[in-house]
């Protein structure tokens, strides 16, 4: 406290994030591009730049292949747009979701052979494709990986593998997404040209947007790049994603703004339409071309969004039907179901029952679905434990994928409950909100919420503090608002201190309990509203009781 001349509440939240000296602090409040590691640190690095630097001056075509998600397009246009400053043979192909599937595919691989190309790049995806690099090479196509998923028992004989994730790679970080991965690539290619880092920074938009979407932990790196990333998006993005928010009525994005807006409507043209849209988006330099691409997206959001609630809606009366409130697991199949949002249907399923899910849809010949955990709980893990029943599947801790044959789904449904049900931790199961500090009203001043605003970018391993206050009391004007009444709006003191306001969201329910001034805790973090052109705190409020 006395070193960094702050009070107790920051310097127990520097704490709680494992910064004790000053000089890991000044590291976190003060990011650098002195905090970008060598990127020749990487396992394979110095055979990555190799190789493409052959292909460069040999005149081969090069073929930028990623996933369909936002990390894997941002992954294409930052790899693409990077290649063709110095090189025009450079060619991009993103899987179709519902023809091929996730990762590496047979088709793009005949493409590649098809026209000629010699050397594909692969980002946000390649790790597991033993196959598939093995049949790229019997075409004498070669592969340079960038992944940042856990690989499997064996790696593909690819010509060069960058994946922090390797159990041979001391790189000194190893959360970055896959479009990280990208620009630890581009930043070595720029390197051996005399390129500066800075040169380089125009990119980071890109990067601080695939960071955000894929909910990696915002620490070491990956904070780095997510802070001057935020700066280029909030100062001069590429056109594209310029055009998308240009629909939003703010001066300055947080990163909350790009996981809920920006990254949604990338990721809509993969689930919707093709990836490709998302990847012409992202490369486009006219801005007026890019306005009209951002349109037939939005176009695709707003299917998806509608989509998703109606898939929500039969995946909540299947588990009804079935009578499974009761399991360890939520594990739901219907082959109508649209492949491209039942990530989203399963993060809504957790929302209400909090267990590991599964959302099943038919996928061609196949069952393909999306996983998604609670804090605590490996789903990756537990979906190894059943590999059995499966055709393929990868992912994270948290959110993985997975294919498998329909004769084999209720065995595979069988057999991760059993998993689940005998390895998680049960108090898991009742979902918690961890609060920083208790703090009194009084102590939410301005200044303090300056200090607050410079942990910034938030996220997994940061996110924004939660504080708790007692004994609160509304000054008589709560009330519920929003589309069916769905939310609290609150004005609140602590023994006659100055008022401040306060919004709920989805607790409309709790009204009651704050009404008539009855007093009551609450646990809050803190952000500005601005109405009328006047800006003032307000506590954005998670819990009461």
């Amino acid at each position: 406290m006395e070193v960094l001349q702050v009070d107790e509440v920051i310097a127990t939240l520097l704490l709680q994030r494992g910064i004790e000296t000053y000089e890991e602090a000044k590291t976190f409040f003060r990011p650098s591009i002195k905090h970008l590691h060598d990127p020749f640190l990487m396992k394979d690095m110095e055979i990555a730049v190799a190789r493409i630097d052959k292909a460069i001056s040999g005149g081969e075509n090069i073929l930028v292949y990623g996933d369909y998600d936002v990390d894997g397009t941002t992954s294409v246009a930052l790899m693409s747009s990077y290649l063709k400053t110095l090189y025009p043979n450079v060619a991009t192909y993103i899987p179709d979701r519902y023809e091929e599937g996730y990762g590496l595919s047979f088709q793009g691989i005949n493409y590649a052979s098809d026209n000629d190309i010699s050397l594909i790049i692969t980002l946000d995806c390649g790790i597991k494709a033993i196959d598939k690099v093995a049949y790229a090479a019997e075409k004498g196509i070669d592969i340079v990986i960038c992944d940042h998923h856990r690989p499997g028992s064996e790696l593909p004989k690819a010509v060069a593998i960058l994946d922090p994730k390797r159990d041979d790679c001391n790189y000194p970080y190893d959360e970055l997404c896959g479009c990280g991965v990208g620009f630890k690539l581009i930043q070595a290619l720029a390197s051996r040209r005399g390129q500066s880092v800075v040169e380089l920074f125009p990119y980071l938009d890109l990067v601080a947007t695939a960071i955000a979407a894929d909910i990696v932990p915002i620490t070491g790196e990956n904070r780095t790049l997510a802070y001057f990333g935020m700066q280029v998006i909030n100062s001069a993005p590429r056109a594209g994603i310029k055009a998308i928010i240009a629909q939003l009525k703010k001066q300055t994005l947080t990163i909350t703004d790009v996981v809920f807006v920006v990254a949604p409507r990338i990721n809509a043209a993969g689930r919707i339409s093709h990836g490709l849209h998302a990847v012409e988006l992202l490369t486009e330099q006219n801005e007026d071309v890019a306005k009209q691409f951002a349109a037939s997206i939005e176009e695709f959001n707003a299917e998806r969004r509608e989509l998703d609630q109606d898939i929500t809606l039969e995946a909540f009366r299947q588990v009804e039907k079935l009578g499974e409130e009761e399991r360890s697991t939520t594990v739901v199949y219907n082959e109508n179901w649209h492949k491209g949002v039942i990530g989203i249907v399963a993060s809504r399923l957790i929302e209400t029952y909090y267990r590991p899910t599964l959302v099943f849809t038919k996928s061609g010949d196949k069952l393909a679905a999306s996983a998604r955990s609670i804090k605590g709980f490996d789903v990756y893990n537990a979906i190894e434990q059943c590999q059995e029943h499966l055709i393929q599947f990868g992912g994270h801790t948290y959110a993985a994928g997975l294919t498998l044959k329909e004769e084999n789904y209720q065995a595979f449904k069988d057999a991760f409950e059993e998993v689940v049900k005998t390895t998680i931790d049960t108090h898991l199961c009742t979902p918690e909100i961890l609060i920083d500090k208790e703090i009194t009203l009084p102590e939410v001043t301005p200044k303090f919420y300056r200090i607050l605003k410079q942990f910034a970018p938030f996220g997994p391993k940061n996110m924004s503090p939660i504080f708790m206050s007692k004994q609160l009391q509304d000054t008589g004007w709560a009330k519920c608002v929003g589309t069916d009444n769905a939310h609290l709006k609150v004005t609140v003191v602590q023994r006659n201190t100055q008022p401040i306001g306060g919004i709920g969201f989805g607790l409309g329910d709790k009204l009651p309990k704050v009404a008539n001034k009855k007093p009551f805790d609450a646990v809050y973090s803190i952000d500005e509203n601005v109405w009328n052109g006047e800006t003032n705190l307000q506590l954005r409020l998670r819990d009461i009781k």
